[in-house]
């Protein structure tokens, strides 16, 4: 959605990324894309998700999945203090999927519940982009596609160590974290339990307040190395 859209619901959109991005700049600006992600379409977003995912879904096909390809469970967050240990398990959370196993609606609904419960430094439109649209889950589901995932490593950007150093007290105002974890996503369908395979690599706003686990407050449109 446009961010001059008149819209109530994409106006309070706008602001939480708005947000988020203030938390997030203090300690990454060395990102470029930051002023594009709070103005970006959301509707351009998706497409572009969508466009990537479909070139690995394959052509439609009635035999039976592999009896070694079990139906992965939906995700849960795990209770830890530490961003970079969240920020893979989260990652592996985005990247995989299981159209066997569950409806799209749960999958979101799942996903939604990694959010920081701080509506205001939660941006859910930036996890919402990384699941496939409802159209291209209705065909991956007809091939029984499913997706794994092996992460590599997660590590704070440079960005953000070189901006937390100079300035420590930045982060104690919303203890959001930068963490950016690479890995390998494979992909596989009906009859073919071993398909295609890419790397993959995100930057993720993880909040670790001291009081409580951390949680998911974003997926950045960009890399910070």
């Amino acid at each position: 959605m446009p961010a001059h859209s008149t819209n109530p619901g994409g106006a309070s959109r706008v602001r939480r990324r708005a947000l988020l991005g203030t938390a997030v700049l203090v300690v990454l600006v060395a990102l470029a894309g930051l002023a594009a992600y709070l103005t970006r379409d959301s509707r351009q977003t998706s497409n572009s998700a969508e466009s990537q995912t479909s070139s690995a879904t394959p052509p439609s096909s009635t035999a039976s999945p592999s009896p070694s390809a079990h139906p992965r469970s939906l995700p849960v967050p795990p209770e830890t203090h530490d961003p970079v240990v969240f920020g893979k398990a989260a990652a592996v959370a985005l990247w995989s999927y299981d159209t066997r196993a569950y409806s799209r609606a749960e999958l979101l609904a799942a996903l939604h519940g990694w959010l920081t419960t701080e509506s205001k430094y939660a941006d859910s439109a930036s996890v919402d982009a990384v699941v496939p649209s409802a159209v291209l889950w209705k065909e991956m589901a007809a091939n029984g596609q499913f997706a794994t995932v092996t992460v590599n490593e997660g590590h704070f950007p440079d960005s953000f160590t070189q901006a937390l150093q100079a300035d420590p007290g930045t982060i104690t105002q919303a203890y959001v974290y930068a963490v950016t974890v690479s890995g390998k996503q494979s992909i596989a369908w009906n009859g073919s339990p071993a398909g295609g395979a890419e790397s993959r690599v995100t930057t993720l706003a993880i909040q670790c307040r001291p009081s409580r686990s951390c949680a998911l407050a974003g997926v950045m449109p960009s890399v910070a190395p």
